[in-house]
């Protein structure tokens, strides 16, 4: 009864852990890297980083509507992405900057993919999806 005890213990103990931490949203072949950044332009691919760097990139984005657009959110895939908006209302035409950093610390080496949603009120496209590709080495 008290190893069973103990093995529930443990169980609930460790049970957390995988919930709370982050982990690659898609594993990607690295060849596959270079020819979507060239297409998209909500795609950051930063290459080769060392485990443990923190970088930054800047998305230029511009409201091509013919309406005021409100970003009213910004929402990450993972803890290790932080990321800021430097406008939150855009006229048509406007632009503004979205800034993303990335912190590679806990990752293991190979490449992954995060990812930032900007909500708006935008009944066409509510929520637009920059992407941050890396590859993490030693």
């Amino acid at each position: 009864m008290k190893l069973l005890r103990l093995v529930m213990f443990l169980l609930f103990l460790f049970m957390p852990f995988p919930l709370v931490t982050c982990y690659p949203q898609v594993q990607m072949p690295a060849a596959n890297q270079e020819n979507a950044a060239k297409i998209d332009p909500y795609t950051w691919d930063m290459g080769q980083v060392k485990k443990g760097e923190v970088l930054k990139h800047s998305f230029s984005f511009k409201n091509e509507s013919d309406r005021i657009l409100n970003i009213t959110g910004i929402n990450t895939s993972c803890g290790c992405i932080g990321s800021e908006v430097k406008n939150k209302t855009l006229l048509p035409g406007q632009s503004t900057e979205i800034t993303v950093s990335f912190n590679s610390h806990g990752y293991s080496p190979g490449p992954l993919k995060q990812h930032v949603y900007i909500n708006t009120d935008d009944p066409d496209h509510p929520v637009l999806k920059f992407t941050v590709k890396v590859e993490i080495v030693k």
